[in-house]
């Protein structure tokens, strides 16, 4: 072997040491640092007329296996659709309140329930006690606060869904637009022959980001591309970014929905003008519009039907009495006009009273007689003591003419439409409660300003009446046993918000609501468990097979510090033979 290609052979054994040197270096700074795949310098003999002349570096490289990722980037956007969703329903759960156990006394809306029955019981022994009456309207009042406070909470989180989507779809703009760049500059490494493994790792933990916000599919070109595609195939990466488009709402309410295609309601996704709002179905993104458009208005939809029945079933044992002393105005809830068909059948009794319930006047009106309600008005005007008038809410109301007197209705056989519910019911004469559905149900605001108005006598409904005798017994329990009766007496609840059919009291559907709250809490926490288990093992698989081993590195630092040791010594004798030779060669001379 000649010096000259003995020389070439240590320097090149320097230069690749080097590298590897550096490289091995590089693996071990970056070893905590997110994505990073370790990098090898690949060695290759060189030679020249078939004999070896050393070594060079032909590239510096990552391997990452490509199953491997795949199933990595499913697995984080199944982790992130769980993990949303297990926040959610865990807030969703607490705005239910607390059930009754060892450590608390329970807050939740079935707990309320059953302190009201308590103290309409209470009340039903004395209905003449003021304090009886307040304590069942404060307590009424707190559960019809608790359904407005739960309608509200469960839209705040619908409406928390929705800036949380639109932020989403920012950073996975931004992720597409990096992986964009990225495909560009690595095209670009590779033509000019640059190691490429460092942007490949900066593209892999974009693709990662992306696909913990929404499902997505992907695979590398021949020219070195990622290119991108939602579930069902729209493009989100080719030659550049196809970035996504939402519009935030200002706010969320129990109506507001998201339509396909439609302009108005909550905005959906679309890509380059194609709605691809359900192509979403997983990833952060996929779990919050499932939220927002699905779990929570179900649960909204089971609220509502509690709220509406409960109301329904109040009002109607409601207006079947009065207060004692008896109101001075009656002011119905429902909306009317003179020209709204009245189809009636039955008496209705109405009447005016004294402070005391004697009777000042009445009448029994036959309502298949009147075939409006302005028949019905120009009729009641026609009591003694009484006017009768369609407010500009188009609401009925009822007066007496002295203030020392009011007004008392008995529905008697009076049914209204095809429910044939009583007249006072059908105005809404007597109401309990106001509003419709859990965001507006209230206690109707003259009986919580004043406890005294809540119905606690029956209009005395015999034949005949004789003015001057009491019409409205003190003491009697007909109204306030038909109001609780109405809290716990068995009913159907109807199929609402996938909640099946079930039969039980109003506290039992509450309860029924709340399990299945709960129920839902827990698969999800179950779910997301599972779920970050799963992508776990196949994050850790891919880092103990792409992953820097600082042990490993260490000792080829070791190693390669060796070679570079002795290839620096074999430079050194090399140098000295020359210089000998040289010095031989003069001497020669």
């Amino acid at each position: 072997m000649s010096l000259e290609i003995a020389r070439s052979i240590a320097v090149s054994s320097l230069m690749a040491s080097q590298v590897q040197i550096s490289v091995a270096s590089s693996n071990i700074s970056n070893a905590d640092t997110t994505g990073y795949t370790v990098k090898t310098a690949n060695q290759v003999a060189t030679t020249s007329g078939g004999a070896g002349t050393g070594v060079s570096i032909i590239g510096i490289t990552s391997s990452v296996d490509k199953l491997l990722f795949k199933s990595l980037i499913s697995a984080t956007s199944e982790l992130g659709a769980a993990n949303t969703n297990n926040d959610y329903l865990n807030r969703l759960q607490a705005l239910y309140g607390s059930t009754t156990g060892a450590e608390d006394t329970g807050t939740s809306i079935a707990n309320t329930l059953a302190s009201l029955e308590s103290a309409i019981s209470s009340l039903a022994g004395t209905t003449s006690s003021a304090s009886l009456q307040a304590n069942v309207v404060s307590l009424l009042d707190n559960l019809a606060s608790q359904l407005r406070e739960t309608s509200s909470g469960i839209q705040q989180l619908r409406g928390t869904a929705d800036a949380a989507i639109s932020s989403d779809v920012d950073q996975v703009n931004a992720s597409l637009q990096a992986i964009a760049s990225l495909n560009a500059q690595i095209k670009q490494a590779a033509a000019a022959g640059q190691s490429t493994g460092d942007l490949e790792d900066q593209r892999n933990v974009a693709l990662q980001t992306v696909a913990s916000k929404m499902n997505v599919s992907y695979f590398i070109s021949s020219t070195g591309d990622m290119q991108v595609y939602t579930a069902s195939g729209q493009t989100l990466v080719d030659n550049s970014a196809h970035l996504l488009s939402f519009t935030a709402a200002s706010s969320v309410t129990a109506n507001a929905s998201y339509s396909a295609g439609s302009s108005s309601g909550l905005s959906g996704i679309s890509v380059n003008g194609v709605d691809v709002t359900t192509q979403i179905t997983s990833g952060e993104i996929g779990s919050l519009l499932s939220l927002r458009d699905s779990v929570l208005p179900a649960a909204q939809s089971q609220l509502d039907q509690l709220a509406n029945t409960l109301a329904d079933t109040l009002n109607a044992a409601s207006n079947q009495g009065t207060s004692l002393p008896p109101p001075t105005t009656l002011t119905g809830t429902t909306m009317v006009t003179a020209a709204t068909a009245l189809d009636a059948t039955g008496t209705v009794r109405i009447a005016v009273a004294d402070q005391s319930g004697s009777l000042v006047s009445y009448a029994d009106l036959d309502l298949s007689t009147y075939a409006t309600v302005g028949d019905l008005v120009s009729a009641i005007n026609g009591i003694s003591g009484l006017s009768a008038s369609i407010n500009a809410s188009g609401k009925v109301v009822i007066a007496s003419s002295s203030s020392s007197n009011g007004v008392a209705i008995n529905e008697m056989t009076s049914a209204v439409g095809s429910s044939g519910i009583g007249l006072s019911d059908y105005l809404g004469l007597n109401d309990l409660v106001t509003g419709t559905g859990a965001s507006t149900i209230a206690v109707r605001s003259d009986i919580l300003a004043n406890s005294g108005l809540f119905a606690v006598s029956t209009l005395d409904a015999s034949a005949t009446l004789t003015t001057g005798t009491k019409v409205l017994p003190a003491g009697a329990t007909d109204v306030v046993d038909a109001i609780y009766s109405a809290l716990t007496d068995s009913r159907t609840f109807g199929a609402s918000g996938g909640l099946g059919s079930s039969t039980g009291s109003f506290a039992d559907y509450a309860a029924t609501v709340i399990a299945n709250v709960a129920s839902k809490a827990t698969l999800a926490a179950t779910t997301y468990t599972s779920k970050s288990t799963a992508q776990s093992s196949f994050a850790n698989a891919l880092a103990s097979q792409s992953g820097v081993n600082l042990d490993e590195e260490t000792a080829k630092i070791s190693t390669l510090q060796n070679q570079y040791t002795a290839a620096s010594q074999l430079m050194q004798v090399i140098n000295e033979m020359f210089s000998s030779l040289i010095t031989a060669v003069q001497s020669a001379s």
